[in-house]
């Protein structure tokens, strides 16, 4: 899938509608422990948006809310009708009366003026979508998801998904789903409720093809879109040729890994492609993708990555890497 601006597909049985790339705003909420100025975060999303990019996903974990605030105050002023914005459930920000001079202690670069607490509760859905849209000032989001729900399965699937149903039933929200890193229970939802989406992170990457197995064909089979996230691994994939500390799922990535991404660079150079590069449209092309999730912090960013996804590459790559045994043989879409 090349990125093509003009290009919609629809969400499960929805009727909300994706282009191929999104943008993902934790770095803009200062993820990885990373500043990032409200000029450069603005910026970010100004130039997704000049270059076709029509989807924003975003959540009250990162940062605290600032992702949330930075992303609202983007889009003030753009045609409301254009543009599709998801945010996640299951986490609320209840005030840290202790926080004032402390750092969050999280991943994300913002004061700890607030906590996160587990909530996938019906009423906990309904306070966390009140609260994100009066972040983001607007009056609806078009995408709900569970977020992160692994150790809350009972209460996610019992609790929050029947209140997330009930607001789509009634026009409130377009689309739901969940988002997570693991594709296991991405699997269950897929199969065992009538959700739109899911968001898969990391699983089905160049590096980590485990998603392809069941995952992908169960949810094809039930009709449920996928919008494929963390295609970089973090880090190790961005690059075309990692260093000695790429990172890989947040951590430092290990040396069989590392060995992995650099062999497979090798093979793309052979067809003038660059690791980055393969690595967005290795999870663009799946059948089941809807598109691609790719986060950044600046305006240079955005427009790195939406270049990388609109340069077709060559379909003998997929077929050069099963045969050297570097992606499992029918992954590649």
């Amino acid at each position: 899938m090349a990125f093509d601006a003009g290009t919609r597909t629809r969400l499960g049985r929805s009727e909300v509608f994706l282009g191929p790339l999104g943008l993902g705003t934790a770095p803009i909420g200062n993820g990885t422990d990373r500043e990032v100025d409200e000029e450069t975060a603005l910026g970010a999303v100004l130039t997704a948006w000049d270059a076709g990019v029509r989807y924003f996903d975003t959540a009250p974990h990162y940062g605290l809310g600032l992702a949330e605030r930075r992303l609202g105050r983007a889009l003030a002023g753009l045609p409301r009708d254009r543009y599709v914005v998801s945010t996640k459930v299951g986490r609320l920000l209840e005030p840290a009366p202790h926080g004032a001079g402390r750092l969050d202690d999280q991943g994300f670069a913002v004061p700890a003026s607030h906590t996160r607490r587990w909530d996938f509760s019906a009423d906990g859905v309904r306070r966390s979508l009140e609260e994100s849209l009066e972040r983001l000032g607007l009056d609806r989001v078009d995408v709900v998801l569970l977020h992160d729900p692994d150790h809350h399965w009972e209460q996610a699937v019992g609790e929050a998904y029947p209140a997330l149903h009930e607001l789509r039933d009634q026009g409130v929200v377009g689309a739901i789903g969940a988002g997570m890193n693991q594709a296991r229970m991405l699997e269950r939802f897929a199969v065992e409720t009538d959700m739109d989406v899911v968001l898969l992170a990391g699983r089905y990457t160049l590096l980590d093809q485990r998603a392809a197995a069941t995952m992908l064909p169960a949810c094809r089979r039930e009709g449920v879109s996928v919008i494929a996230a963390g295609v970089f691994n973090s880090g190790i994939l961005a690059v075309d040729e990692p260093p000695g500390d790429a990172t890989y799922d947040y951590g430092a990535a290990p040396d069989r890994l590392r060995a992995r991404a650099l062999r497979i660079a090798r093979v793309c150079r052979r067809h003038g492609v660059t690791l980055p590069r393969a690595a967005m449209a290795f999870s663009a092309r799946h059948p089941a993708v809807a598109g691609v999730l790719v986060g950044a912090r600046s305006a240079e960013e955005v427009a790195r990555n939406a270049g990388l996804l609109a340069d077709p590459v060559p379909e003998i790559l997929w077929a050069d890497l099963e045969a050297e045994g570097l992606v499992v043989p029918g992954t590649a879409g």
